[in-house]
């Protein structure tokens, strides 16, 4: 027994003053002590006291173990779907959204735990502390595939050592409905497009009126098909549509819906995909005259008066003529929608009302048309629509736009990415002013003006004022898109221009500048040692030139001479996954991926000059020849070499 004089040594503390003092021995970990004690209040400036009885007097004493250290790594107990991954197994369960209950609890011999934190490996931040000895925290996991958490424990002492297992979370459920539209047959007159999904119940849509009907210009590429609506002036060919039997969707529960669009005609509301139900609620998927923007729309009945709400592109304007990847998502949960354009979510969730319920979902998906009253259909779709599909599940925003992203890069099993074909002009054989495209389908042709010609075999532009152009855009910029052009520089003429002189090869013009283009600078001149005549030296670049003079751009990787009658195959890449472009000379990548902000594009798309600093400028003095532009960003070297092919390097 230890015994310790009257504390403190000297004068007294106040009221609810603090006392402390070091244990007269050494208190080891684990060992069962006991302490008594008694009190005195002073008063007669501290003369005079009144004493209490000691602890041992009344058999009161106060036990206690010494801890030091922080409390062992935790316990962690596994809650349905999910289970941890082991040495010999990893099952995936679950999926991306789906949640479970954990249990995290004290390890073998320890008492004193008072809260605990995790943390996903998809997580930046640990969690916010869960108070209690043992907890049973709801977590989601965000992402499918192999998934890491980490648990640690708090007691007085601090934090534990982190507990972490493994556990794999499924990749979910696919698509309840999948539309290629690639199944048809003119020969027998097939009228109805496969669901194609591998996910519940199938169902076939049909095409309806003499304006629907299937079309060779489709996303996918060459052999591919698209549904093709209403692109008509004849008035009795307008209300096209397809539609399946039944419902697809239940409206009342989350869902996500996408779908390829290429519109040809603004001067109407144009619905791409919407399903209803008798009751008049439900969604639809469309472009908006109104505000000139893709919408996705979400309208419901109260009190017997349709309401509505809208999530709406960011930015006015839509590209006709090209495709566009849109989706629409529907957080039952959170009571949000959220629109997609090209893989982008436009703004964040747009919350709606807690009186937005979908009513009934008994109504069929239509592909071209919506009913905002049951039974009366509007909006009609003017162009083609391509790979719907539509999923049934409540995922995490971040799993929403994951998928939607994926779906947008429309890459195939082996993971090449599907590429359309939207211009080519090969002037082989060509003379006068203008130069059809006739390869695509398309329809887009070349007007040559300032002097420009076709010699048979190439456009030749004299690098003063020549040109060819067309009204553009021709791809979505925001979207993926790859372009190439073979061109041979006038050595002479171009030698000739001043050091830093930027001409475009081709390139689509901005609202007040160029959206994208090929270009050539050239930095100085060298001379031919055999005719001792004066050549361009400089770089190849490929991305925009600003209005201040400055490159957004890849660049060769050195400076070249460009010999005379030398060919150059130039390739540029706008991958919007990855929002990088990249620059390919011949077979061979030049310079690496550059991030990249997509500029949207507006009016004319030109060969052998440049819309900079709101001016046409930057002749090119050369030949240009095998001009082509896909919708898609072609995936690494090999398809780019075996689809674009080599003329020079």
């Amino acid at each position: 027994m230890a015994t310790e004089p009257v504390r403190p040594t000297d004068g007294s503390v106040g009221d609810n003053g603090l006392v402390q003092y070091e244990s007269p021995i050494a208190l080891t970990d684990g060992v069962l002590y006991r302490l008594a004690v008694f009190t005195r209040s002073l008063y007669n400036d501290d003369a005079s006291y009144l004493e209490s009885h000691s602890t041992v007097t009344t058999q009161d004493w106060c036990y206690f173990k010494i801890d030091t250290t922080a409390p062992k790594a935790p316990v962690i107990t596994f809650g349905t779907p999910y289970s941890a991954c082991t040495a010999d197994d990893c099952a995936a369960a679950g999926q991306p959204g789906t949640k479970a209950q954990f249990t995290f609890s004290p390890a073998a011999g320890d008492a004193t735990n008072t809260s605990y934190q995790y943390k996903l490996s998809t997580d930046a931040t640990w969690s916010a502390e869960i108070a209690g000895s043992t907890v049973k925290p709801w977590i989601t996991p965000r992402l499918a595939g192999l998934t890491q958490l980490q648990v640690r424990a708090k007691d007085p002492n601090g934090w534990s050592a982190k507990t972490i297992v493994e556990f794999k979370v499924g990749e979910g459920q696919g698509a309840v409905g999948r539309w290629h539209f690639d199944d048809a047959d003119p020969q027998s007159g097939k009228t109805t497009a496969a669901d194609t999904a591998t996910v519940g119940a199938r169902h076939d849509a049909t095409l309806y009126t003499a304006g629907a009907d299937w079309s060779p210009l489709a996303r996918r590429g060459d052999s591919d098909r698209s549904l093709w609506l209403n692109d008509t002036s004849d008035t009795t060919r307008q209300s096209g549509y397809a539609a399946t039997s039944e419902s697809v969707v239940n409206t009342k529960s989350s869902f996500t819906v996408s779908a390829w669009a290429y519109l040809t005609d603004s001067s109407a509301y144009r619905t791409v995909v919407a399903e209803t139900g008798s009751d008049g609620v439900g969604f639809s998927l469309y472009y908006s005259k109104g505000i000139q923007r893709w919408v996705f729309l979400w309208n419901w009945y109260e009190s017997g008066v349709r309401k509505y709400q809208g999530a709406s592109a960011t930015a006015a304007g839509v590209s006709l003529k090209t495709w566009t990847h849109l989706a629409g998502a529907y957080d039952a949960e959170n009571r949000t929608i959220r629109l997609y354009v090209n893989g982008r979510p436009q703004g964040g969730p747009v919350a709606l009302p807690s009186t937005s319920d979908a009513t009934v979902a008994d109504g069929a998906l239509q592909f071209g048309r919506a009913a905002y009253k049951p039974g009366t259909y509007q909006d009609y779709w003017r162009g083609g629509v391509d790979e719907v599909a539509v999923w049934q599940q409540q995922l995490t925003q971040d799993a929403v736009d994951s998928l939607v992203a994926s779906e947008a890069r429309l890459l195939d099993a082996d993971g090449t990415a599907d590429v359309e074909l939207m211009a080519a002009w090969d002037p082989a054989g060509a003379s006068g002013t203008i130069l059809a495209d006739t390869v695509t389908g398309y329809g887009r042709t070349l007007t040559l003006s300032g002097g420009a010609a076709l010699d048979g075999e190439a456009i030749v532009l004299d690098g003063t004022d020549d040109a060819a152009t067309t009204a553009g855009p021709i791809v979505d910029e925001s979207g993926s898109f790859t372009a190439t052009a073979a061109v041979e520089l006038d050595t002479e003429a171009m030698a000739a221009k001043p050091d830093n002189y930027r001409a475009q090869v081709i390139g689509q013009r901005g609202t007040d500048g160029t959206s994208w283009g090929l270009w050539f600078e050239k930095t100085g001149t060298d001379v031919d040692p055999e005719t001792e005549a004066k050549l361009p030296v400089g770089y190849w670049y490929f991305g925009r030139l600003n209005a201040d003079g400055s490159w957004t751009a890849v660049v060769s990787d050195e400076a070249v001479t460009v010999s005379a009658n030398s060919v150059t195959q130039l390739t540029g890449v706008f991958d919007a996954y990855t929002n990088t472009i990249s620059l390919y000379i011949g077979d061979n990548q030049n310079d690496s991926s550059l991030a990249y902000t997509a500029v949207a594009g507006s009016d004319d798309f030109a060969v052998g000059e440049g819309f900079v600093n709101s001016a046409w400028q930057h002749y090119l003095a050369g030949r240009v020849t095998d001009v082509r532009i896909w919708a898609g960003a072609m995936s690494g070297q090999q398809q780019t070499s075996e689809t674009v092919g080599t003329t020079g390097a």
